[in-house]
């Protein structure tokens, strides 16, 4: 499997902002938490566990394998 390069929380705003996408909306369409989403962007949250975990891997920013019915918090 290619690894992926990892993005800054700071590229993944930049992201959003040129392509016109909410947190609130990505959110939705990935299945997690705008507050978590929010929390992750805006350094509040590490993404270490749970639905973070699962929100920052999706983001592309942390290296990591999602498993699902792992939704500690």
């Amino acid at each position: 499997m290619k690894a992926q390069k990892l993005r800054t929380r700071e590229e993944v705003l930049e992201d959003f902002a040129r392509k016109g996408i909410s947190i609130r909306g990505w959110a939705k369409k990935n299945g997690v938490s705008h507050a978590v989403v929010r929390g992750l962007l805006s350094g509040r949250l590490t993404g270490r566990i749970g639905k973070s975990h699962k929100a920052a891997v999706l983001l592309g920013i942390k290296d990591g394998e999602i498993v699902e019915g792992n939704d500690d918090e």
